[in-house]
């Protein structure tokens, strides 16, 4: 038996198109899959440290291995899960938000972001709630900690990324990968959101997942 949590991206939720469409291909094959609200009822004090808390409590008690499904920054998040967690033993990483502080930082700009420093909240678009929220400029401190170099546990890593994403360019996971040949990389036709290739994506986890064939 194999435990699947998925963690949606940042200024997300439980609801966004991909972690529904996820949910009902999971019930389809009658598997459980948990979606966690990384948001913890506190958007402005998100981090990737609460992040990485907050889902290591959804693994079961006894040594039952994971599969974490990780949308951008949850993919991002998942990589540092699997890196310290034995549990889990296997990762699908949806448009990961590698090298995520140096890309999203660019297109805020030198003055927005020092004004986030100087004033300790920024209002970012939450896409899971329709509005605007303050975030805490810890998120930045916090991510900072994190270099992408340590993830070097070779456990089965599917990464599916799309060649007109705009947000994480597709050379972070071409990058990633090339260094690790435990990863398997899929380039799509598609951009970060991935709406359009849903299905193809499916067929990918289904198959790297190993789920049984239902008739």
């Amino acid at each position: 038996m194999n435990h699947y949590i998925y963690l949606h991206g940042f200024a997300s939720s439980p609801k966004s198109a991909k972690a529904q469409d996820m949910s009902e291909r999971f019930a389809q094959i009658q598997t459980k899959l948990k979606i966690p609200d990384l948001n913890a009822g506190d958007f402005s004090q998100l981090t990737i440290t609460r992040q990485i808390t907050q889902v290591a409590a959804e693994f079961p008690d006894d040594s039952t291995p994971v599969t974490l499904i990780g949308s951008s920054l949850g993919g991002l998040t998942s990589a540092y899960l699997a890196q310290q967690y034995p549990q889990v033993q296997r990762l699908v990483l949806l448009a990961p938000a590698f090298g995520f502080l140096s890309h999203w930082l660019t297109k805020l700009g030198d003055k927005e972001i020092q004004r986030w420093q100087q004033e300790k909240y920024l209002m970012i678009h939450h896409y899971g709630q329709g509005r605007s929220l303050p975030l805490s400029y810890n998120f930045v401190t916090d991510t900072e900690q994190y270099s992408e170099e340590i993830l070097q546990r070779p456990i089965p890593t599917l990464i599916l990324h799309g060649k007109q994403d705009q947000v994480i360019p597709i050379t972070a996971s071409r990058e990633f990968a090339r260094l690790r040949p435990w990863v398997e990389l899929i380039e799509l036709d598609s951009d970060h959101g991935l709406g359009n290739v849903m299905a193809e994506i499916w067929q990918a986890i289904h198959r790297f997942c190993q789920f049984q064939q239902t008739s």
